[in-house]
């Protein structure tokens, strides 16, 4: 069997984001098989623009984006909460990612697998922009693992040094994720 391909995302742009070390954590406690690679370039996909949003007038970085979710064998998204929702870069990566208007290339997360799990400092984790993005992906018609929800609550207390997920209890979710993901993946 040939190893599958996870293409996690982080919805924060900081440098010491909690969402993207939760990738990191994936790539570290992933099954055997399994590599899971962070994409890096959220920072540069412009605003939507659905006059530009057709094969030959997309941007550059939208096109690799594009290619790249169509190439993994699933989307790992780890997804900070601001303002009871997801954070809009996320969301318009995901607006560039999710259309079609030709009829000829096909839909990038039409069908594909995909698991949520998120970070904050608060309380309550990333609950609600989970519930937001799970409700983007209805449309899209993705397969989202429903469980286990990895809701990273007071995160500030879970990582070590250097941004490493050191709770047990969290790393454990994480795997079984991992795992729920590979399987719809493979």
């Amino acid at each position: 069997m040939s190893e599958i391909r996870i293409l996690g995302i982080s919805g924060s742009l900081r440098a010491q984001s909690h969402n993207t070390a939760l990738l990191r954590a994936a790539q570290k406690h992933a099954p055997g098989g399994v590599s899971v690679e962070i994409y890096e370039g959220l920072r540069d996909i412009p605003p939507y623009d659905q006059e530009l949003d057709t094969p030959h007038h997309r941007p550059q970085v939208v096109r690799e984006l594009r290619e790249r979710v169509t190439a993994a064998d699933g989307l790992l998204i780890a997804t900070p909460e601001y303002n009871y929702s997801i954070p809009g870069v996320l969301k318009n990566a995901i607006d560039w990612v999710s259309t079609d208007w030709t009829g000829t290339e096909g839909l990038p997360l039409l069908r594909k697998p995909i698991a949520i799990l998120g970070a904050s400092p608060t309380n309550f984790g990333s609950v609600r922009a989970q519930l937001a993005l799970r409700q983007v992906f209805i449309w899209t018609d993705s397969d989202v693992i429903a469980k286990p929800e990895v809701i990273v609550f007071r995160a500030h207390e879970r990582f070590g040094e250097g941004g490493n997920l050191t709770d047990d209890t969290t790393i454990g979710l994480l795997q079984s994720l991992l795992e729920a993901l590979t399987a719809k993946a493979a």
